[in-house]
């Protein structure tokens, strides 16, 4: 296969990212990655803004992608196509990244691909090492929680997911309830390393049901109770942070386990923005070891959004012949399942306006 060298837009939510990969014999290379971070703008709100995020991506979206060229060495007349994040996602973030991609492609006459931002961070371990299909996914993040059999490109099975809200949700509220400070993940697993995860006894939901979906709704009330009757010491904060850390590991790693059972391949890939917590990675890593399976996870880098996995999906897209001649017309999507077939037979409502994002 002769090289694919693609520019990646990512602005699904509060980062602006830019990279041009090149994908040749199957292997990927980063040629240049550039990302531009809103946290101080989300920080004082505890949380991501959309209105916010939307107007920090359009203010800064061309530099970004300006700045990954230069970087690269490549002018825009030598990439083979131009990749963005075109769903799911917060709505106005993601139109800006994708009609700066439509706009670069239309002026250049080069492919546009529209990406799944959740297919990004499924291909995202094969930005770094050799994953071959099939393998079972465990993509968690701040908006997702799912486990998905991935056959190969666009062949994605979904066994389970959060019935409410997702991993990273939850850690950011907890974050949030304590006053942590935002990004509210790392600032927990932070909080948690002085802390006893035995402590306090918070609920494990849905471990006693069969199947793979997971709930975490419940451990945050049951945290938020916590907060609301006592008046917490730093020691107490550390190990309630630990405590729920704790919490969570079980659940995903439980899930694993059984997800694992019932799968016929040796690799457990996670991915996703509380992939990079090491508590999660270290109980994945003993169910992976149960099942004779690897745990593959992207560079810690690579968990959180990012630019080069919406590339790499785009290489491999094109590579495949998998890019609509009509790619141009394709419309942003808030809400854009993996396993469309799934989502549309069997819906997962959670307590979101829209429902869940499965």
């Amino acid at each position: 296969m002769s090289a694919i060298t693609i520019l990646g837009i990512e602005t699904s939510c509060d980062e602006t990212a830019a990279a041009v990969l090149r994908l040749e014999d199957g292997r990927a290379a980063i040629l240049s990655e550039t990302v531009r971070s809103q946290v101080e703008e989300h920080a004082p709100y505890g949380g991501v803004v959309p209105e916010i995020a939307a107007r920090a991506h359009a203010d800064i979206a061309d530099r970004v992608v300006e700045v990954a060229l230069k970087e690269s060495g490549l002018a825009l007349s030598e990439l083979d196509g131009i990749a963005a994040t075109s769903g799911p996602g917060l709505i106005g973030g993601v139109m800006v990244g994708m009609m700066t991609g439509k706009a670069m492609a239309l002026a250049s006459g080069k492919p546009f691909i529209p990406v799944n931002h959740l297919e990004g961070h499924a291909l995202s371990p094969r930005l770094a090492e050799d994953c071959a299909f099939p393998y079972m996914l465990l993509l968690v993040s701040g908006g997702h929680c799912q486990f998905i059999r991935v056959d190969g490109l666009g062949a994605y099975q979904r066994l389970g997911t959060t019935i409410d809200d997702a991993a990273g949700e939850a850690f950011d509220k907890l974050a949030k309830l304590l006053n942590l400070g935002f990004p509210g993940g790392p600032a927990v697993e932070r909080a948690a390393t002085s802390g006893d995860e035995t402590r306090y006894p918070l609920p494990r939901p849905l471990m006693d049901r069969d199947g793979l979906d997971m709930s975490f709704a419940g451990l945050k009330t049951a945290a938020a109770r916590i907060i609301e009757a006592e008046d917490l010491s730093d020691q107490d904060v550390a190990d309630l942070c630990a405590s729920y850390q704790r919490a969570i590991a079980d659940c995903l790693s439980a899930r694993a386990d059984r997800a694992m059972e019932r799968f016929d391949g040796d690799r457990l890939v996670v991915a996703g923005g509380v992939a990079a917590n090491q508590t999660i990675r270290a109980a994945l890593d003993a169910v992976a070891a149960r099942h004779g399976a690897s745990l593959i996870a992207p560079p810690l880098k690579h968990c959180t959004d990012n630019a080069a996995m919406i590339a790499l999906a785009g290489a491999e897209r094109l590579a495949a012949g998998l890019v609509a001649e009509d790619s141009l017309a394709f419309t942003a999507r808030p809400r854009w399942p993996l396993d469309e077939e799934s989502a549309a037979s069997n819906p997962v409502y959670g307590s979101g306006k829209r429902g869940a994002k499965a």
